[in-house]
């Protein structure tokens, strides 16, 4: 599936793409389908509760799939079916168990994006499932109701892994959102919507290419949960919107064009309110909720509009230039009353909160190549020691003109500001994944509790899944003030 140009010809590739973006055209459009096929939603995962553990089975695994404009079946990996995953839900309180069994013919991992859990069950490089093996990772969810998700965390291996199709949902609800007033039948008026960019080759096959294109391959098909062309039947006033960027590099403009969306929601939870936008920029990795509003009989569809990257070279060659339209609502004649998005802090919302008062370090770290603060990752170097109960403010600037997106393991994190200003409303959140526009310098209000382990580590990195492989990550561990002494990677965890 991976195709790789020589240096020359990716040069030669890249001098064309910026000569014709100089004259307004896009080289990483997308090609818009016909919107006739019913959207699909991955299914909630069953699970059984036995002595207070609530446990999940996921295998990873081959299959086939058919996609609307490809001749014949893809081949494509799934978690519990061919293409994708299902939705894991739990509460905040609970103790779980996930039951991973790896049917694949290769090493993976499943890493759960945005969960504050022990670093022997985050999931990342540290914790390969080899094939015909089961892991089984368990913790008590601590934290606010949120929309998380799971996806491979392979070193060298994650662009692909994730590309061929291997994601899904994690949907932490607590005493806040079960009480809320908001839309939340899931499947109905409650919609998760992966969104995804593809490339297929001439026999229908998953195309992945490098060569040489900045953040990375930008596919020509956008599909939503693996449909190409949704339609999604809505029933209700409003409908709740969980978006989750689960491509490998592209970042989008999502929108509604004509009508604002009501944010609720970003990566780690709700917002203090309710908050109008008419455009919503998500980088790989993110996730935000919306509620959108319908009216009777109305056929409307979710476009990403041209996209904002920032001070980056060329924008029209990293898919600046680029708006198409995603997926599309047709309501009923007849639609259910909704009620007004609204909802109270939960009971944990008190101990939840950070002050910067209570910041005991800054770190500074610098995005460039595929470097961070001029290193390569090394599965064997600790790069950070944080001390648990720390609050710190971690300050975060990329250096390039190309896009770079920064994602922190275990932590839910506050944007305190931008080159000294204040975040925009949807970043003013809890957030795990930011995009980074070049040049400017994002201080991110952090607490790092509960876990600690002087020998294996969380990761922060580049979430353009490209720029991750090939170097951009680096590796902290959590400690007790004294354990000093005993921080390196433990034999047998290197790769």
């Amino acid at each position: 599936m991976r195709l790789r140009r020589p240096a020359a010809v990716a040069a030669v590739s890249l001098f064309v793409a910026a000569g014709l973006a100089a004259c307004g055209v896009s080289t990483t459009s997308v090609t818009e389908p016909e919107f006739t096929n019913e959207l699909a939603v991955p299914p909630l995962a069953d699970s059984h509760v036995e002595d207070g553990v609530r446990t999940f089975d996921l295998s990873a695994q081959e299959g086939r799939s058919e996609f609307a404009g490809q001749d014949g079946s893809t081949r494509t990996w799934g978690f519990d079916g061919d293409f994708l995953g299902p939705t894991l839900r739990a509460d905040r309180g609970e103790e779980i168990a996930v039951d991973v069994d790896n049917a694949l013919p290769e090493a993976t991992s499943v890493h759960w994006h945005g969960m504050h859990l022990p670093a022997e069950m985050d999931g990342g490089p540290h914790q390969m499932i080899e094939p015909g093996q089961t892991w089984t990772p368990h913790w008590q969810i601590d934290q606010a109701a949120s929309t998380l998700w799971y996806h491979p965390h392979p070193h060298g291996q994650t662009e692909d892994h994730v590309y061929r199709g291997l994601a899904g949902m994690f949907i932490v609800e607590d005493d806040a959102s079960r009480k809320a007033e908001l839309p939340h039948e899931y499947g109905v008026d409650d919609l998760p919507l992966i969104v995804q960019d593809k490339s297929f080759d001439g026999d229908g096959e998953l195309e992945l290419t490098h060569d040489g294109a900045e953040p990375g391959m930008l596919g020509d098909t956008v599909m939503v949960n693996g449909t190409i062309g949704g339609v999604q039947k809505v029933t209700t006033e409003k409908v709740r919107l969980r978006l989750l960027n689960g491509s490998t590099a592209r970042t989008y403009a999502f929108e509604f064009p004509g009508r604002p969306m009501t944010l609720i929601a970003g990566d780690g939870g709700f917002l203090d309110e309710p908050a109008q936008v008419d455009r919503l920029r998500l980088a790989p990795g993110e996730r935000a909720e919306v509620v959108v509003d319908f009216s009777p009989g109305e056929t409307v569809r979710m476009r990403s509009a041209e996209v904002d990257l920032g001070g980056v070279a060329v924008p029209s060659t990293m898919g600046g230039s680029d708006s198409f339209d995603v997926v599309e609502f047709r309501a009923a004649d007849d639609l259910a009353a909704s009620p007004e998005p609204a909802w109270s802090p939960s009971r944990q919302a008190e101990e939840d909160a950070m002050d910067e008062a209570d910041a005991v370090k800054t770190r500074k770290f610098e995005l460039s190549e595929r470097e961070i603060n001029g290193e390569r990752m090394d599965m064997s170097r600790i790069d950070e020691v944080v001390h648990v109960g720390d609050t710190e403010v971690w300050e975060v600037r990329s250096s390039q003109p190309i896009p770079h997106s920064f994602h922190v393991h275990d932590v839910q994190f506050e944007v305190l500001d931008i080159d000294g200003e204040a975040p925009p409303v949807p970043m003013s959140g809890r957030k795990d994944t930011i995009y980074l526009e070049p040049n400017r310098v994002y201080r991110l209000l952090m607490r790092f509790e509960d876990y600690t382990d002087p020998h294996l580590p969380y990761m922060y990195h580049c979430h353009m899944l490209l720029h991750e492989d090939e170097g951009m990550m680096g590796q902290f561990v959590v400690i007790d003030p004294g354990q000093e002494d005993e921080v390196g990677v433990a034999a047998g965890h290197e790769h």
